[in-house]
């Protein structure tokens, strides 16, 4: 079969043009930039490697399992994973490759592959941008990587209209532990609360132990006060309970000193990654946005595969999202063929102010030249650009 009759991409996978990739290069540059000056290092990361090292987060969330390809490597004969997040692969380096004694910070950006799409109207190939801090377990710590987020956020124009949520895996999970739920009974919970079926929720807990308060836990999920003046005295007094609770307390305080015009929303039962999460979990959200525009929290432990067991937290988004529906004209100078030195001077001037300048070849004229908005022409002896 010939190929121009096999050009058509996977579905879920596209290319970007010119006009769409200057603003997402533009967007990389200046969050990268950011970042650094936030003391985030860059790091890169292998776009493939072996199964084993991309587990360390697979074994404790099926959902990053499911979505990483998987190859036989034919040199080794051993399993390959094509990376569907490089938080596992950041946490190899802090663990392994470069151990830093207290704070390590990271940053990356880079092409990730998922073997089905991971919402409505997403790419299956992300560029995914993010950032990571290990060696802390302070909600300091969580409060810098919101703060960070949502800076980077104003930094994509996303700076009016946001809804930050804040959750923490700590309240139900310590529930849980509290009533000596099985891990069947947790799932379907898990589940309840994920599709907010209040009424089955309802049913569901008449039946299990310290029953009401895992309905009140989903009835006041977004209202902290009518939380606390309904959950059980035996529950608030649980210590890895009240840790969560002080947690989410501390840095919707934090946050909202830092932006006061922000508006926050807590949402104490979105268990989304609640086997992968392990402590605050955050997402940002945008106007007429289905999916978060940026999302993350806390995963202690996460270097543990790697023989070094590190408090973490950090956050990502896709820059091909933040980018979604932003074009960019991008302005040509055609400058007339020619070796003369006042012309090739003025072509370098051109281009050390940042013009795209492209200089005619052979018998070319402004016909050749697609998308050509200027035009180098000289003027009494001056060399000038003038719109075509």
């Amino acid at each position: 079969m010939p190929i121009s009759e096999t050009w058509l991409l996977p579905d879920g996978v596209a290319d970007v043009l010119p006009e769409q990739a200057q603003v997402i290069e533009t967007l990389r540059r200046d969050a990268l930039d950011f970042l650094a000056s936030r003391g985030y290092q860059l790091v890169y990361t292998p776009f493939i490697e072996y199964i084993e090292s991309l587990s360390s987060l697979s074994e404790s969330n099926q959902d990053l399992d499911l979505a990483t390809f998987k190859v036989i490597d034919q040199l080794s004969g051993r399993l390959l994973g094509v990376r569907a997040d490089m938080t596992p692969q950041v946490a190899r380096i802090d663990a392994h490759v470069h151990q830093v004694q207290g704070i390590a910070r990271y940053c990356y950006a880079g092409t990730v592959l998922h073997t089905k799409p991971q919402g409505f109207n997403t790419t299956r190939a992300p560029l995914q941008l993010g950032a990571e801090l290990f060696g802390s377990d302070s909600i300091d710590a969580d409060v810098e990587m919101i703060d960070v987020m949502l800076n980077l956020l104003k930094t994509a124009g996303f700076d009016r209209g946001i809804h930050l949520d804040i959750g923490h895996v700590g309240l139900f999970r310590s529930l849980v532990k509290h009533a000596g739920l099985s891990k069947s009974t947790e799932n379907q919970l898990s589940d309840l609360y994920q599709r907010k079926a209040l009424p089955e929720l309802a049913e569901f807990t008449q039946d299990i132990k310290f029953g009401t308060d895992f309905y009140t836990l989903g009835r006041f999920s977004s209202d902290l006060d009518a939380l606390q003046a309904n959950l059980s005295a035996e529950l608030l007094a649980d210590e890895a309970f009240k840790q969560a609770f002080d947690a989410l307390l501390t840095t919707k305080s934090e946050i909202q000193a830092r932006w006061p015009n922000l508006d926050i929303g807590i949402d104490v039962v979105e268990l989304r990654s609640y086997h992968y999460h392990t402590g605050l979990m955050y997402a940002v959200y945008a106007p007429n946005r289905a999916a978060p525009v940026a999302q993350g929290g806390r995963y202690d432990g996460i270097g543990e595969h790697f023989g070094r067991a590190r408090p973490a937290t950090g956050f990502s988004c896709d820059l091909y999202a933040l980018c979604a529906g932003q074009f960019k004209k991008i302005e040509k100078v055609v400058a007339p063929k020619g070796t003369n030195k006042d012309l090739l001077t003025a072509i370098e001037n051109a281009r050390a102010q940042g013009l795209s300048v492209i200089q005619l070849l052979g018998n070319d004229d402004l016909n050749s030249v697609p998308y050509a908005t200027h035009q180098m022409v000289n003027t009494a002896g001056e060399w000038k650009i003038e719109k075509i």
